[in-house]
């Protein structure tokens, strides 16, 4: 029996078109929450872009791919990036002109490169904003992950500057980047799991992107959505319909876990 059910965000509760939440997804969230069956965001996504969704009843929340899960105003886990390799990250990204955000408790960048139009497409494609955040006002506060906003080639002298950080790039023009190995959408979802006494068995997960990759494979039903790349459609147990074409409901509905 589906106890829990984690879903990404962006492309998945999301609309991969246009960002906006449909009246029949909301409404089987609200469905799941009634019948008391857990919803947990696990986004990429800041923590500060995530707590809208409170108001459908979603309380855990794993944000940062994973670096940072809270349950209400309750710390499950945090994953904290040095104040040493925040500091030479960002040196070495002025350095080389390029543009990277910070995920705090809220989200700002480096006020480098903000009207550079491959960093504000990757803004709105990736998080819906239409606008540059703030510039980081302070270094000298948690920082969970860093966003480089790069592609392959621009990314390759950061690799090799940093060999010990972890790439996880999400999008063709950003890359989180995470200090610890071990933050992963799957290892968040385990961290969740055993503070709720939940077994993997008896969990859902719904994901569009190659960073949800290892969520899908991990829970007991793992669900692809039909917008999703190819990569995570084979990792699925079930491809359902497009965000946009109200995928999550199809699937639950499917697999009756609502009606």
């Amino acid at each position: 029996m589906i106890k829990i059910v984690f879903m990404d965000v962006d492309g998945t509760l999301l609309s991969e078109k246009d960002r906006s939440l449909s009246q029949s997804t909301e409404e089987s969230i609200r469905k799941l929450v009634r019948r008391g069956i857990q919803v947990v965001l696990v986004t990429g996504r800041p923590y500060n872009l995530c707590r809208d969704f409170r108001k459908l009843g979603i309380d855990t929340m794993i944000s940062a791919n994973g670096a940072l899960i809270k349950s209400g105003e309750e710390v499950i886990h945090k994953s904290v990036l040095s104040a040493r390799m925040v500091r030479e990250f960002s040196e070495f990204a002025e350095l080389n002109g390029s543009s990277i955000s910070y995920f705090t408790e809220s989200f700002e960048m480096n006020g480098l490169c903000t009207r550079d139009v491959r960093v504000t497409d990757a803004l709105r494609d990736t998080l819906g904003l239409m606008v540059s955040p703030l510039k980081i006002s302070s270094l000298e506060q948690e920082v969970y992950c860093i966003c480089l906003y790069a592609d392959q080639a621009e990314a390759e002298k950061f690799h090799s500057r940093f060999p010990t950080l972890k790439f996880v790039r999400f999008h063709p023009y950003v890359s989180n980047v995470l200090e610890e190995n071990e933050v992963s959408k799957s290892i968040a979802a385990g961290k969740v799991l055993a503070h709720l006494n939940i077994s993997k068995e008896e969990a859902m997960a719904f994901g569009d992107g190659e960073n949800d990759t290892d969520l899908l494979e991990y829970v007991g039903l793992g669900i692809a959505m039909g917008n999703g790349g190819e990569r995570v459609k084979q990792s699925a147990d079930y491809v359902t319909l497009r965000a946009s074409e109200d995928g999550i409901t199809h699937a639950l509905r499917k697999f009756k876990i609502i009606e």
